[in-house]
């Protein structure tokens, strides 16, 4: 794999990771990560749909009008999230039931969007699906760590077996949403600190510059929400 197909698969792991670089998928993050399973089942479940979708989206490109492109990315990303949501309901009712109504809101969420606009819906199928996969993965891995950190410190086990549970007493706010907002900075903070060192921006996106569908909502709506880059 040359340089330039192998940064298309990286830059979603660490340099652009969606979760703690781009700051997108945060709903999904906070609420379903108190448990390391929920965390990688939802994560896994995001990756065939994202590298599916871009897939689907790279192929079709040139066929799509760009007055309906939004509406037929939606489309195309329901059609995946409904199949990988039947597979999980047959084969993995209990993850299907830990993760509840945010399974289908996989449809809207902001990652896999953003990827197809700004990236599937430019580039042929090989870059997009390494895109995807590597979105994916990265996502994937903060959820797993995000929900492993939350579940040993709250429940004192990991995927569910007993580590500390009988030892000491468990701290159950970081089952709570102020525990898993205060896990989730540390993680950003984290990442900050070590974009800072590569000589990186520790940047943060918010509002509409962060929103995949920004050019087609008009300009002055955009206008007072800028990229936010935190410097010292």
């Amino acid at each position: 794999m040359s340089n330039k197909y192998l940064g298309y698969f990286t830059n979603g792991l660490v340099k652009e990771n969606p979760t703690l670089r781009l700051v997108l998928g945060t709903c999904p993050t906070l609420a379903v990560t108190t448990a390391a399973i929920n965390g990688l089942g939802m994560g896994v479940s995001a990756t065939v749909v994202l590298v599916c979708s871009n897939l689907a989206i790279s192929l079709l490109r040139n066929i799509i009008p760009d007055r309906v492109r939004i509406p037929a990315f939606i489309t195309i990303i329901a059609g995946f999230v409904s199949v990988v949501q039947m597979l999980v309901k047959a084969f993995l009712p209990s993850i299907d039931k830990s993760l509840g109504i945010f399974l289908p809101l996989i449809v809207v969420n902001c990652i896999i969007l953003a990827r197809a606009e700004m990236f599937a819906s430019k580039n042929t199928v090989l870059p997009s699906v390494l895109d995807g996969l590597g979105m994916g993965i990265g996502f994937t891995a903060v959820l797993t760590l995000m929900g492993a950190i939350r579940e040993f410190f709250g429940a004192g086990s990991l995927f569910s077996l007993p580590i500390t549970a009988e030892l000491i007493d468990p701290m159950v706010i970081f089952l709570l949403p102020p525990g898993g907002f205060f896990v989730f900075g540390m993680l950003v903070a984290i990442s900050n600190a070590i974009a800072k060192k590569q000589g990186q921006k520790p940047a943060v996106h918010i509002g509409c510059a962060n929103c995949p569908s920004r050019g087609i909502c008009g300009k002055n709506s955009c206008d007072s929400a800028e990229e936010v880059a935190v410097n010292e």
